[in-house]
């Protein structure tokens, strides 16, 4: 047997490479600083899985900002718009034309905007979504691939294996720029540059390469299934010399098992911490030269593994096509679990023990292995270590149980339907037409960051600290108000995670110090975990809330997180269904959102950026999953009057296909994403005549351009014309905390002016017939 790893995380365990991509884009660092420290890292984490016993170490894995972008700039998949940066680039730096693809290029007279991101498949990463036309053409524009190898080669030898974006699943993740084609056509065109690439890997001394093609998890049309039966027969016919890996995730392959076991590749790779069942019918089809990587070890969550049940999957399936076909894998890449559980010291260690991150579970691949071959030490400590958690009081809460058994079906809707709310709603506020607005935070400084870790190291009190955080807020406050903003947020200085703030008020979840992932670029998020059942001890933003609104006249926005989102952005506890963790969450927020309502915060926004991200890869799960997601959200949010208005927000989703899910949370508000697509997701909630009101972003806040008064309004005239303008409201694409204050200024002003030129252009009044 060999033992394959897929993918490692690549920032550091202590955010090097966030820190060193920061530095380089505020020009306090060189190419070559900020290429010294990605060299350091790669080294690291190369050694970390040679010392684990891995066989198979990914490289080409590593990326500064995201891996589907490193694939556009390696097949020279580079939109026209950026031809302007290579000319204007000093030295046509590559890595300043991979930034501006990545962030949007807002200098020297040239002001172009970045690519649009989005979720990759059903995880919180977001990756760099590659644009197509009808004559787009490819061929190898970056040498990063052939590079790393040679890098990786020369630490880990003939065990370095290149990663790369299998050819269907990068096309699948792409968007067309143009209408009169299929981004699938393009097949064609595509695998010549891949048999290229292959080759010249094969030629540098390559024995395998991985390709993923996570697209075989999802329900996959006739043209796609052809595409990809096209595309490695292509390759299988030109390429000869280097053995080549599928590797699928996220899901069971399904009714796309028969194709994806008859491509003619070496090894294919399953994914059997999500999908444990597929194993029989892959075992049952699977053809005698095909080798199986079987991803025993869950990838996706920091849960300890259970050794006699993937012992029984690694031994059954060796029995079926013999040991020297078996791989042991974690389920996908590690990129979405943290690096080091070594590195949390402050854990609980009753619970420290139940886990693991990246460099355990690597650890957990080469015990596998041992136990299937004879050397059963590492099985007693396992067994007696899950055995415990699923033993203990800490996991199990009788009152919060009976609570939920309490819950019946009147706390899932408001007292009255919409149109009624938005009447009372409009009395109360008296807002203009196209009323502003912001997602919630503002832009957190150096400043603020040092005030609270020096808050929690305890060089500072309480007291000292809550005064620094009120001027903030205060600050914040009256810039709002001199900007024009309708209705104002307080910023959240007091937070340090939109998600990790709750969870650090709410029983049942614990927190690490260095338990960082990647979710875009430079972004990176310590997720929660949830261990136990989930209950509110205490309020958790009234003393805020209150803080601002007294600071002044116009309506202040309560800013909570919502159920599915915190479900979705933490470790979640996989020993019951994710439905019963999320209604425990949905509790605590309605008892929350009670409170601000009772202190006198008459606007309420439960963000859920998370709900279209939780969707279920195969259709058929999708009706189930959406039943109860929407229902966690209203158990959080219809406790309140009809004149209190309840916002959410979404971000980066496509929501054509959950249209009339998204109606039925029944938010009186939604913001969402629209910037980047140029206002066409609106485009669904016009077909469904979505009859709630609705804030599309009119400005991308995960670039640092400013966008002009003429651009952001000439957005409002295409949602106008699209939805109802009494419905319409502006607000950037999501919260502002990643930006800085003077680009943060400059865009919100546009943005009010925009609005003001909106109101100007339309007479409609804001009164509802």
């Amino acid at each position: 047997m060999l033992k394959n790893n897929l993918g490692y995380p690549r920032v550091g365990s202590h955010r090097q490479l966030k820190k060193a991509c920061e530095q380089y884009w505020a020009g306090k660092i060189t190419t070559g600083d900020l290429n010294k420290v990605a060299r350091s890292l790669k080294e690291e984490h190369w050694q970390l899985q040679l010392q684990a016993g891995i066989d198979l170490i990914p490289c080409n894995d590593f990326s500064y900002y995201d891996h589907v972008l490193d694939m556009s700039l390696t097949l020279g998949a580079i939109p026209q718009r950026y031809s302007k940066v290579l000319a204007d680039v000093k030295d046509n730096r590559e890595i300043d034309l991979y930034f501006a693809m990545a962030r949007g290029y807002q200098k020297d007279g040239l002001d172009i905007t970045a690519m649009e991101m989005t979720k990759w498949f059903d995880t919180n990463y977001h990756y760099i979504v590659p644009e197509f036309t009808a004559n787009q053409q490819f061929s190898i524009f970056s040498e990063k691939v052939f590079a790393e190898y040679e890098h990786a080669r020369s630490v880990c030898g003939d065990k370095a294996k290149p990663v790369l974006i299998g050819p269907v699943t990068y096309l699948l993740l792409g968007k067309e720029k143009e209408p009169g084609f299929h981004r699938i056509d393009l097949i064609k065109k595509l695998v010549p540059v891949y048999v290229e690439i292959i080759n010249r890997l094969k030629l540098q001394g390559a024995t395998w390469i991985q390709l993923d093609e996570p697209c075989l998890a999802l329900d996959m049309s006739k043209k796609e299934k052809e595409a990809l039966e096209y595309a490695y027969q292509a390759i299988s016919n030109r390429v000869s010399g280097i053995k080549i890996m599928v590797a699928t995730y996220f899901g069971a392959l399904a009714d796309n098992a028969p194709l994806a076991l008859n491509l003619p590749v070496n090894a294919l790779h399953i994914d059997l911490a999500r999908a444990p069942e597929q194993s029989d019918e892959v075992l049952a089809l699977i053809p005698d030269r095909l080798s199986l990587s079987l991803g025993v070890v869950d990838g996706r969550n920091i849960w300890k593994n259970d050794y006699e049940q993937s012992i029984q999957l690694v031994s059954k399936a060796a029995q079926v096509i013999g040991s020297n076909r078996i791989m042991i894998a974690p389920s996908c890449s590690l990129l979405h679990v943290p690096f080091d559980l070594d590195l949390e010291t402050e854990i609980d260690y009753g619970v420290k023990n139940w886990m693991a991150f990246a460099k355990q579970k690597l650890a957990e691949v080469s015990d596998i292995y041992e136990i299937v071959n004879g050397d059963a030490a590492a099985l007693a400590a396992n067994k007696q270590a899950n055995a415990s958690r699923r033993e203990s009081k800490l996991v199990h809460d009788k009152a919060i149980k009976q609570l939920q058994e309490s819950v019946n079906e009147s706390w899932y809707n408001r007292f009255s339907q919409f149109p009624v709310r938005q009447k009372l709603q409009h009395a109360r506020f008296k807002l203009p037409l196209f009323p502003t607005t912001t997602i919630g935070s503002f832009p957190q400084t150096d400043d603020i960051r040092q005030l609270r870790a020096k808050f929690k190291k305890g060089e500072i009190t309480r007291a000292n600290y809550d005064a620094s955080i009120e001027e903030a807020t205060v600050q914040v406050i009256k810039w709002q108000e001199e900007a024009g903003i309708d209705v104002l947020v307080h910023g959240e200085f007091e937070r340090n995670d939109m998600v990790e703030y709750f969870g650090e008020q709410l029983k049942g979840f614990l927190f690490t110090k260095n338990g960082w992932v990647q979710s875009y670029g430079s972004r990176c998020v310590k997720p929660p975990v949830i261990y136990g059942d989930v209950s509110r001890p205490a309020d958790m933003t009234v003393r805020w809330s209150s803080f601002a609104q007294a600071q002044t006249a116009l309506p202040m926005k309560g800013m909570l997180t919502g159920p599915v989102t915190i479900l979705q952005w933490s470790f979640v506890r996989d020993d019951q269904p994710r439905s019963v963790t999320a209604n425990q969450i949905a509790l605590a927020i309605r008892q929350e959102v009670s409170a601000l309502e009772q202190a006198g915060i008459g606007i309420i926004q439960i963000d859920e950026p998370a709900i279209r991200e939780g969707l279920p890869l195969r259709k058929a799960n999708h009706p189930h999953y959406l039943n109860w997601a929407v229902r966690a959200f209203r158990l959080s949010a219809s406790g309140v009057e009809d004149q209190t208005q309840i916002h959410t927000h979404m971000c980066y989703s496509e929501f054509n296909g959950i249209i009339k899910h998204i109606a039925a949370m029944d938010a009186d508000v939604i913001t969402i994403e629209t910037s980047r697509s140029q206002m066409e997701l609106l485009e669904a909630f016009a077909d469904f005549e979505y009859p709630n009101e609705i804030g599309p972003g009119v400005y991308d806040i995960h670039s640092p351009r400013v966008p002009s008064v003429t651009e952001m309004a000439g957005l409002l005239a295409k949602a106008a014309i699209l939805l109802p303008a009494r419905n319409i409201w502006v607000n950037p694409d999501c919260g502002l905390k990643t930006r800085k204050w003077p680009e943060t200024k400059a865009a919100l002003e546009n943005m009010v002016a925009a609005a003001k030129q909106a109101r100007e252009l339309i007479s409609e009044t804001v009164s509802v017939s």
